[in-house]
């Protein structure tokens, strides 16, 4: 027999309910003005764009597509090594979900994490592994981009570049190193954060007992991660692939516009460039601003501007508009009950 319901529940629920209610409300408004907002601009484009080529159009969406799929495939690679499986399906509808919410929203990135985080713990994830794969991820995609536009600046600019190229790989080996030293050995992360806690208390007169003990914590969790050469270098090549696949997108979206003489390295520096931007997420979905620098990226190689416009108009299409309307709607199914959860592993 059920014990009396207590008289707040039933005033919170309804809470929730409005809470809820409002929150989409704002999200579909935003929706609404963001395309008010962008769509004199990108009539104005859309006037230099030519017919294009469909075929390579239609490997661009692939392309695309695939870079997503890589994404997740490295997101779940990470939870399995911390002993979480997640059927792909999941893995790839989390991917468009969040990413439609780091793009697309005012502060986007905290919503995405928020996002993911939650959903990894309806995956079965503990809190520590959770939040450690999201800054896994993160940190392996932030440094194989680097990498990448290092790589393109090499290729522009000779042998000048060589120094720069030498210095990312350092960096990027450094992270991998101490991401690798702490997973296979928690209790060095322990003994870190009990000395940072240590000279915290020291500093604020306060007691540092409970942040070690939350910290012990996190480190208990964290230990039933087993994350082997093997798959570090799994996820690291599904991260480069995520990046690379999509600027083969943005390579074949310009081809199919009608640019013509460009290079590799010219595409992966416009590229890089326009990733850049992406990352200082002034304005949803970087209108104007990430158009911007993939445009400048071309018409510095040498693009003509036409050409140019055009090539960034489609790949936009493409990455913002297609992938993230995908995005919304898988959203809107992992919100709902676990049946739909169900239907989308299926």
């Amino acid at each position: 027999m059920s014990g009396p319901v207590r008289p707040d529940y039933h005033r919170r629920m309804p809470a929730v309910r409005r809470i809820k209610i409002i929150a989409t409300g704002l999200a579909l408004v935003l929706l609404a003005v963001e395309l008010w907002y962008g769509a004199p601009s990108l009539a104005s484009a859309l006037a230099h764009l030519r017919t294009p080529n469909w075929s390579l159009l239609g490997l661009a969406v692939l392309a695309d597509l695939g870079s997503m799929s890589l994404f997740a495939r490295m997101q779940r690679r990470l939870l399995r090594a911390a002993g979480t499986l997640v059927p792909i399906q999941r893995a790839v509808a989390l991917a468009y979900a969040a990413h439609s919410l780091s793009v697309t929203l005012p502060g986007g990135p905290v919503f995405s994490t928020a996002f993911n985080f939650s959903q990894m713990r309806r995956f079965g994830a503990t809190s520590a592994v959770a939040s450690w794969a999201v800054a896994v991820s993160g940190l392996l995609s932030t440094g194989t981009l680097i990498l990448i536009g290092a790589v393109g600046g090499v290729l522009t600019r000779g042998g000048h570049g060589w120094l720069a190229l030498a210095g990312d790989v350092v960096v990027a080996i450094g992270l991998a190193v101490c991401l690798r030293t702490f997973v296979q050995h928690p209790n060095w992360l322990l003994w870190l954060c009990g000395k940072v806690l240590t000279g915290f208390a020291r500093v604020t007169g306060r007691s540092a007992e409970r942040g070690t003990r939350l910290v012990s914590g996190a480190v208990e969790q964290l230990s039933v991660i087993r994350m082997s050469t093997r798959d570090l270098r799994v996820a690291m090549g599904f991260a480069a692939g995520n990046w690379l696949l999509d600027a083969v997108c943005f390579g074949l979206c310009c081809l199919a516009a009608g640019a013509q003489g460009l290079s590799v390295a010219q595409i992966f520096v416009a590229y890089t460039a326009g990733m850049a931007a992406a990352s200082v997420p002034l304005v949803p979905g970087g209108l104007g601003v990430v158009d911007g620098a993939l445009t400048l990226g071309l018409v510095a190689g040498g693009t003509p501007i036409d050409d140019a416009v055009a090539g960034v108009i489609l790949y936009r299409l493409i990455s913002l508009v297609l992938v993230i309307g995908v995005g919304w709607v898988l959203w809107a199914l992992l919100r709902r009950p676990r049946e739909a959860l169900s239907e989308i592993a299926e």
